[in-house]
Formats: C-alpha cells, sequence, structure tokens
C-alpha cells in the first residue's frame, strides 16, 4: 500500500421514485424532439441501497457499488450480477462509501472515500489498497473509468489552500496503467470531476461539480472535453472560462482554458455522464439533484436539453448495447433508457 498524500506530493456526492411494479415496468418518457428521439425507461433491477456506480464486468454480468445505508457508514459494498435483473452476490462489503467501482480485464477496482484498492475479479477477497489517503474534498472522489487499451481513470477531488490554489494532488484526473504503476495526471485544475466517458479520439467527457462560493457566488457545474495534459484552472477560472477576482484568476489565463461544453445550473450535481449509443455525436449527463438526465451536442455543445426527468436520484450513466444504464440512488433500482422506435 502507498500514501496517495506522500506520493502525489512528490508526483461531493457520495450519493448524492421510479417504477413500483419491479423489473420491466416502465417510467415517465420525456421526448427529445430536437435530437429526434423520444425515450422510454424499464426497470431492469430492483432491491439495491444506494447504488452509485454500475460496470460492465466484460463477462456478460456487472458489478454496481451501494452504500448500503448512509454516507460515511461503513456499510458499503460491491455487488455482482450475471445480468439485468440478477440476484446480487456480495463480492466485498465494509467499505466506506464506494462511489466507484470498475472492471478492467480481470481486475476488480473499488472507489472509497479517499481510498484506491484492486482485487482479481474471480477472487475479491485477496483485495489490496493500492493508494490510500488520497487527497480530496472531505467528502468523496468520484468514479472509476476503464480507459481503452487498458488502465483505470479516477479522479481526486479538489480542495482549496484558501487562495487561489488547491491542495496538491487534488483536483487532477488521474490515469492508472496498472496496480503496479504510478499515477499519472492526465488533466488538472478541476473542482471535482466526478465522472467521465471516453471519446475514441483520446479525449474524455468529464462533469465537473463546484461547491461553495467563490467571488460570493456558487459557480455552475460543468461538462467538459479533457485532453491529456489540459489545465482548467479552478478556482482561478470557474464555469466557462470566467476569472474570479479572489483567486487571482485573470482573463488571460481562463482564456487559455478549455472551454465548457455545458454549464448547469449551480449544484445541479452532474454525477454520471456517457455517449448516447443510437447518436455518437449526444452525451447525456445525469443531473443528481434535479433528477434529470439531459443531452449534449459533442460537436460544439450547447444548452441542455431534457431527455428523460422520470428518476429521483439519477447517480452513475453505463452506455451498455443499444440502452444505457442509469442507477437510482434513491429508489435503489437501475434503469434501462432507450430511444422509442418509430
Amino acid at each position: 500500500m502507498r500514501s496517495a498524500v506522500a506520493f502525489l506530493a512528490v508526483a461531493v456526492v457520495a450519493a448524492a421514485g421510479c417504477a413500483d411494479d419491479g423489473p420491466g415496468a416502465a417510467a415517465p418518457t420525456v421526448a427529445a424532439s430536437s435530437f429526434g428521439v423520444e425515450l422510454r425507461a424499464e426497470t431492469v433491477q430492483t432491491g439495491l441501497v444506494g447504488p452509485t456506480q454500475i460496470a460492465d464486468d466484460g463477462r456478460g454480468g456487472y458489478v454496481v457499488a451501494e452504500l448500503n445505508g448512509d454516507e460515511g457508514d461503513g456499510t458499503g459494498r460491491v455487488l455482482h450480477l450475471d445480468g439485468l435483473p440478477g440476484d446480487p452476490v456480495v463480492l466485498v462489503d465494509g467499505l466506506l462509501t464506494p462511489t466507484g467501482v470498475a472492471v478492467d480485464g480481470d481486475l476488480l477496482w473499488i472507489m472509497e472515500r479517499r481510498t484506491l484498492s484492486v482485487a482479481p475479479l474471480d477472487r475479491p477477497d485477496a483485495r489490496e489498497i493500492v493508494l490510500d489517503d488520497l487527497p480530496f474534498n472531505g467528502r468523496s472522489e468520484g468514479t472509476i473509468s476503464p480507459a481503452p487499451g487498458g488502465g483505470i481513470l479516477f479522479d481526486t477531488s479538489g480542495r482549496r489552500l484558501g487562495g487561489g490554489e488547491l491542495v496538491e494532488g487534488s483536483g487532477v484526473l488521474w490515469y492508472l496503467a496498472s496496480p503496479d504503476a504510478d499515477p499519472e495526471p492526465f488533466a488538472t485544475g478541476f473542482k471535482h470531476a466526478y465522472a467521465h466517458a471516453s471519446l475514441p479520439d483520446g479525449r474524455w467527457l468529464v462533469t465537473e461539480i463546484a461547491d461553495g462560493r467563490l467571488d460570493a457566488e456558487v459557480p455552475p457545474d460543468e461538462l467538459v472535453i479533457a485532453a491529456d495534459g489540459d489545465d482548467f484552472a479552478y478556482p482561478r477560472c470557474v464555469g466557462d472560462r470566467t476569472p474570479v477576482g479572489e483567486t487571482g484568476g485573470t482573463a488571460e489565463e481562463c482564456d487559455a482554458t478549455p472551454g465548457s461544453l455545458a454549464l448547469f445550473a449551480p449544484q445541479s450535481t452532474p454525477t454520471g455522464v456517457a455517449v448516447a449509443p443510437w447518436n455518437p455525436d449526444l452525451a447525456l449527463v445525469a443531473l443528481w439533484v434535479t433528477g434529470e438526465v439531459v443531452a449534449v451536442p459533442i460537436d460544439g455543445g450547447g444548452p441542455a436539453t431534457v431527455v428523460f426527468d422520470g428518476i429521483e436520484r439519477p447517480q452513475h450513466l453505463l452506455a451498455d448495447g443499444d440502452r444505457v444504464l442509469v442507477t437510482d440512488h434513491a429508489s435503489g433500482e437501475i434503469m434501462a433508457l432507450r430511444p422509442i422506435e418509430g
């Protein structure tokens, strides 16, 4: 086990009702006429307790992280499902606020409050801590994303020192090639790069969750596209390249940062993002607080359009074949969103 605080010095919402008739029950639909599609939802799994992230196990099944209690209780679990619906099998329990889970090859990765661990998927009892004492925002880190070609992407949530800088090693999106490798910074200058989805050109869709006040206002939440080496310059710059006077931000610095693909109302809390399987030019984002799934054009961005609002606390989004799976933290369900054909 390595202390992430020592290593990184050198180198918000953990959890935050749908159909009551069990798997297969339909929820309300919302037309997305501007995208030429109307979505329908069905419940494909019930009985979970505070599910956070769902991931493909690479074998036709799924792994799901759930709080299984209140945030910080230490009762969190990672479950395995052979399919949807499926009978949950507990792989790991006794976890502290598990917000992230991913499978990369034969490895099961788990993100807790500020601890990253790994185990063989077939031997979860052999779990080992890879990084501990990760810099964070005082609550939690975010999700884990398998990277194309192997390895994972994860974030350390940002924490301010009091001025215009972050605690060293926080507010970073990291790439980790293997359990024995050193984390490599992919992009920096975030408050909380909670959720991510890969794009074919090596860039990533990333949701940015802000909190607190800067220049007496709560910054907006965002969807951005991050490339290797990008610096978004939080807390000197927020929103779409907006300088923050109290932290020394300047228009010159902020204009040099990547722009926002979409802005969301402050405290919307975008905890999930996926590329729509039926339209590779469309990003879907789960807004935890408002209970909406919104669509944003990837090429050029623009105002987010609500495409579904029938889930109380949509948390994680996973593109899965021709559908997008959504974990509902409030109801303990997993929903599947698909376009309504013809």
